[in-house]
C-alpha cells in the first residue's frame, strides 16, 4: 500500500475495534514536577511548562505546601527572637499583627509569587492547574507532640483543622479569578477550579501520627486526621467561592507497612476503610471503636462530598504487570479494584462518600538508572513500563486522568555519600535528564504505542495515543501500523523502508485526544512494531517506538 493510500484511508479495517469496550475512551494527560515548576525560578517554570505542553500535557498539578505560603507570616516570639537585628524582628512584629489567616492579603506577597506565575503561564499556554493544598504546615499550624521521639515529625504531627480550613481559604480568595496580583500590572489572577487536599495522607512524611494508642488500643490515626482536613479544606473552599469547583478526596499512596507505629504508612484499603469507619468485616463501627476513630465526625459535618478519587499508582521498580506485595496495596497492576473497593465502602458506609466516584492518577513514574543505580531501571526499560502503565489506565473505565511525575530528574543531594541512600532521596523519573537531555521515556509519552495479545489466534492486538497531536473534535488525524521481522539497532524512523518497516494498516482514525486501537492479523513470526503519524501534507513526521510483543 503507498503513502499516498494511506493519506486517502479513512476507514478502519473490518477486523479493528477499541482494545475493550469498557475502556476508558479518553483520560487527560497531567504533569508534575514541583522542583521544576515552583523551585527554579520562574524561567525555568515558563521553559518546563512550555516542554510539557509540547509533549501533549493538558494540565499540571502542583502541591500548595502551608509551610511555604505560611513563611514568615507569623512568627513566634521565640522565632521572632532568633532573627538578627532589630529592624528584622520589628519587621516581623508588624508582620505577625496584620496576620489573619484566611486573608491572602495578609501573607508576605513574595510567598505567593511561585504559585501567582505558575498559574498565569499556565494558563497562558491553555493548561489547566490541579492544587493540591497541602502541609507540611507552619509551626502555628500543628498541634505540639507530646513525645520526643514525635517531634522529628513536628510539620505532619496533627494539623489543626481550623487553620487548615482558614488557609485554604486563602488560597481559595487568592485564586478566584477575582483577586487581583499585587505585583506588575495588577491583574486579576486567573482561576483555579481543580483542587485536591492534602497529599498521601496514609504515609508519615506528609501525615502524622500514622497510628496510636486511644483507651489503651492501637488504633489507625492518620485516616482520622485527613477526614477532619479533607472536610476543613472543602469548607474553606465554599467559603472562598469554589464550592461548585472540582475537588478530589485521597491523594493516596499505593504501599504501606503492616506495622502499626506512628511513622508506618497505612496500606490504602485499610487506610480507606478507616475513613468512613468500616471495619474490615464490612460494618460500621460503633461504640468505643468508632469513638477512638471519632467516627461523630460525620454527624457534624456530613459525608465526605467529592468530584472524583486521587491515587498514586506506583510500583517503585517492578513491572506495571507485577501485583503488589500485600491485596491491600493498589498499584496499577491492579488499579482495577480501587473502583471496586469505592463503590463498595460507599454502600457498607451508608453513603459516607459518592458512589461511582471516578479516579484520576495524579503521580506515576519511574526513576532510571542511569542516574540512580539504586531505585533506578534501565532507560529502555523506563520508556516500556511508562506506556504499558498508561495502557493499563486506559484499560480501566473508571481512570479518568494519568500523571507524569516529573518532567526532568531532579539532582542527587550532594552533601550525603556519593551513592548512599540520602544521595539518591531525590526523584529521577524525568522524561529528561538532570542536564535536559531526553530518555526514550520522553518519546514514548509524545507518543506510546503498545502491543499485546489480542485472544484470537493469528492476530494481534495494539494501542497508542498520539499525545503530541492538538485535541480536536471530529479529529481527522491518523495513525499507521508498521513491522518489521528482526529488530535492528540502529535508530530509524518509523514507517521508512531503510528501517525494513512493512505496512500493515491503511490510516487509522483517532479520538479527540488521540487514541487509536485495534486488531491485525498476524504479519510473520515474532519482530517488532511501531506506528506512525501521516501528516497530509508532510507525510510520516512522528513514529512511535518499537515494541516488542
Amino acid at each position: 500500500m503507498s503513502l499516498r493510500n494511506v493519506l486517502l484511508a479513512t476507514f478502519l479495517l473490518s477486523c479493528l475495534c477499541v482494545p475493550s469496550a469498557h475502556a476508558s475512551s479518553d483520560q487527560i494527560s497531567i504533569v508534575m514536577d514541583d522542583d521544576q515548576f515552583l523551585y527554579r525560578g520562574d524561567r525555568t517554570a515558563a521553559r518546563t511548562l512550555t516542554t510539557a505542553r509540547s509533549l501533549g500535557a493538558e494540565a499540571v498539578r502542583v502541591t500548595v505546601l502551608w509551610r511555604v505560603v505560611a513563611e514568615g507570616a507569623n512568627l513566634s516570639n521565640a522565632e521572632i527572637a532568633r532573627l538578627k537585628g532589630s529592624a528584622a524582628k520589628a519587621k516581623a512584629r508588624k508582620q505577625r499583627a496584620r496576620f489573619v489567616a484566611g486573608n491572602p492579603r495578609t501573607y508576605p506577597t513574595r510567598n505567593w509569587d511561585r504559585y501567582d506565575n505558575l498559574v498565569k503561564t499556565a494558563t497562558g499556554l491553555g493548561m489547566r492547574v490541579l492544587f493540591t493544598v497541602t502541609g507540611p504546615g507552619p509551626r502555628f499550624g500543628h498541634q505540639l507532640a507530646p513525645l520526643p521521639s514525635q517531634r522529628a515529625n513536628a510539620g505532619t504531627y496533627k494539623p489543626y483543622p481550623t487553620r487548615f480550613r482558614s488557609f485554604v481559604e486563602a488560597v481559595g480568595r487568592r485564586y478566584s479569578g477575582k483577586y487581583k496580583d499585587e505585583n506588575g500590572i495588577r491583574r486579576a489572577l486567573p482561576r483555579v477550579a481543580l483542587w485536591s487536599i492534602w497529599n498521601e495522607p496514609n504515609q508519615p512524611g506528609w501525615l502524622s501520627p500514622q497510628w496510636e494508642k486511644v483507651d489503651g488500643q492501637v488504633v489507625p490515626a492518620s485516616p482520622a486526621l485527613y477526614r477532619e482536613l479533607y472536610q476543613a479544606g472543602s469548607q474553606g473552599l465554599a467559603i472562598s467561592g469554589h464550592g461548585g469547583d472540582v475537588v478530589l478526596l485521597g491523594e493516596t499512596a499505593p504501599l504501606g507497612s503492616p506495622k502499626r507505629g506512628p511513622r508506618n504508612g497505612i496500606r490504602p484499603i485499610p487506610f480507606l476503610r478507616e475513613l468512613v469507619c468500616v471495619a474490615a468485616n464490612g460494618t460500621q463501627f460503633t461504640g468505643a471503636d468508632a469513638a477512638r476513630r471519632r467516627c461523630d465526625d460525620f454527624a457534624k459535618t456530613g459525608p465526605l462530598k467529592a468530584f472524583a478519587f486521587a491515587h498514586h499508582p506506583y510500583t517503585k521498580k517492578g513491572a506495571p504487570t507485577k501485583a503488589p506485595g500485600s491485596p491491600e496495596e493498589i498499584t496499577i497492576a491492579n488499579i482495577g479494584t480501587l473502583g471496586k473497593v469505592l463503590d463498595l465502602l460507599a454502600v457498607q458506609s451508608g453513603g459516607k462518600i459518592p458512589a461511582n466516584l471516578p479516579i484520576l492518577l495524579t503521580e506515576f513514574g519511574y526513576e532510571s538508572n542511569p542516574p540512580d543505580p539504586r531505585n533506578g531501571i534501565a532507560l529502555n526499560k523506563q520508556a516500556e513500563y511508562n506506556q504499558i502503565a498508561e495502557f493499563l489506565a486506559y484499560l480501566d473505565p473508571r481512570v479518568k486522568a494519568t500523571t507524569q511525575f516529573l518532567i526532568r530528574d531532579a539532582a542527587p543531594l550532594k552533601q550525603f555519600a556519593k551513592g548512599s541512600r540520602n544521595y539518591w532521596f531525590t526523584y529521577q523519573s524525568g522524561l529528561y535528564n538532570e542536564r535536559g537531555r531526553a530518555k526514550p521515556a520522553a518519546f514514548t509519552y509524545l507518543f506510546p504505542f503498545v502491543t499485546y495479545p489480542s485472544g484470537t489466534p493469528g492476530t494481534i492486538a495494539f494501542w497508542g495515543q498520539l499525545r503530541f497531536r492538538p485535541n480536536v473534535v471530529n479529529s481527522t488525524d491518523l495513525a499507521v501500523i508498521f513491522w518489521r521481522p528482526v529488530a535492528q539497532t540502529k535508530p530509524s524512523l518509523c514507517g521508512t523502508a531503510a528501517g525494513g518497516w512493512v505496512q500493515q494498516t491503511g490510516g487509522l482514525p483517532t479520538t479527540f485526544r488521540g487514541y487509536f486501537g485495534g486488531v491485525i492479523p498476524l504479519p510473520g513470526p515474532g519482530g517488532e512494531y511501531c506506528a506512525a503519524f501521516v501528516d497530509p501534507a508532510k507525510g510520516i513526521t512522528h513514529g512511535s517506538l518499537p515494541f516488542k510483543p
